[in-house]
């Protein structure tokens, strides 16, 4: 194999698939990644057994071949060449010569043969998203998975098709988040599945503000096509809790208030927070919110936020960062909060999207 290519652009390859390179691989083939050259450029594939990433790159092609690379070794050589065109061939004992202008490395890889192959996708259904809707839909729900390992079942977003209506719902068991688009193309079937956390950093990383990409479902496995770049992932096996029966009726004690500026507040007010003392106090009168933290051996604030409200007076506290989350992930200018009572849970909803948060003792 012999190949030319751009710096820049081999960094640009090496930079999509290397996050689930593990330097602490448990099998050595794994701290490396697969080249493969093709018609239409060089194939890059990197996997954990647990997600696969690969994507294509446009290089001259000098002679046809296939290699496994030591990741972390190769993207530091390439970084620090300075050399804007670097030329890549093999070598026997599967040898890999990388040669700029006036330097060259020789570094030993493993064959091709020995590294895992990517489960395939035919005649699977394939449904096709808007890439920025995808991503705006990420934002809203992805700060709500459960980090608890032992809740694995929480440890990723549920994927939910019903024919046009497409949902993604993320819960840590303390709060809920739910983002509900139409698709263009009505789905086939209905579907239900759970994708890891590190599958939707993966994604969010890679998706852009316009074009589409294909969602296809697989036996246990599910594709995420972007033409030029494939995420496949395993699914997180196990039914999601009903997150429907948590979802308290509309309610009309709206609270409406400017996002940027209660955002900003409880920001402020967080900063007196400390692990034993989380909770901000919110007190909601009829036309403003007083935002306070009061913290023994530290602190306390106090700041008001004008509001539009037309409910009974209430006392209430929230995790600031729970409150914080969601804020900074919605568009409006204007935020509409439901609360019924001190114990009860906080609603927001939006356009397309619902957020439910419970709220913390205040002590």
């Amino acid at each position: 194999m012999k190949f030319k290519v751009e710096k820049d652009v081999l960094i640009q390859g090496l930079d999509t698939i290397q996050n689930v390179i593990s330097a602490k691989a448990t099998l050595p083939i794994l701290s490396n990644f697969l080249i493969e050259t093709q018609k239409d450029g060089l194939r890059m594939t990197a996997t954990d057994l647990n997600i696969g990433i690969s994507c294509v790159i446009p290089v001259e092609i000098l002679e046809q071949g296939s290699i496994t690379i030591p990741a972390r070794r190769f993207s530091n050589i390439i970084r620090e060449l300075s050399d804007p065109l670097v030329q890549i061939n093999t070598k026997k004992n599967h040898m890999v010569l990388i040669e700029g202008k006036t330097c060259e490395f020789k570094i030993i890889g493993l064959p091709a043969e020995e590294f895992p192959k990517l489960p395939e996708f035919k005649d699977k259904e394939v449904i096709q998203l808007e890439q920025s809707v995808l991503k705006q839909m990420l934002n809203l729900t992805s700060f709500a998975v459960s980090a608890d390992e032992s809740r694995y079942i929480l440890n990723g977003i549920l994927f939910k098709i019903n024919q046009n209506n497409f949902s993604l719902v993320a819960t840590d068991g303390k709060r809920l988040a739910i983002a509900t688009r139409k698709l263009k193309q009505p789905s086939t079937k209905e579907i239900r599945i759970i994708i890891p956390i590190k599958t939707i950093q993966e994604l969010m990383r890679n998706l852009k503000d316009e074009g589409e990409l294909s969602l296809v479902i697989g036996p246990n496995q599910v594709l995420f096509d972007f033409q030029d770049t494939m995420i496949i992932s395993r699914i997180i096996e196990g039914e999601f809790p009903d997150y429907q029966q948590v979802i308290p009726p509309a309610s009309e004690n709206k609270i409406k208030a400017d996002r940027e500026q209660l955002m900003l507040a409880i920001r402020r007010a967080a900063l007196l927070a400390t692990p034993d003392y989380q909770a901000v106090k919110m007190e909601i009168f009829k036309d403003k919110m007083v935002v306070s933290k009061s913290t023994p051996d530290v602190g306390e604030s106090r700041e008001e936020v004008p509001i539009q409200y037309s409910g009974k007076e209430m006392v209430i506290g929230f995790n600031p960062a729970y409150l914080i989350d969601a804020l900074k992930n919605i568009s409006a200018e204007t935020t509409e909060w439901e609360m019924t009572g001190s114990e009860k849970p906080g609603v927001m909803r939006g356009d397309g999207h619902v957020y439910i948060v419970l709220p913390m003792r205040l002590g």
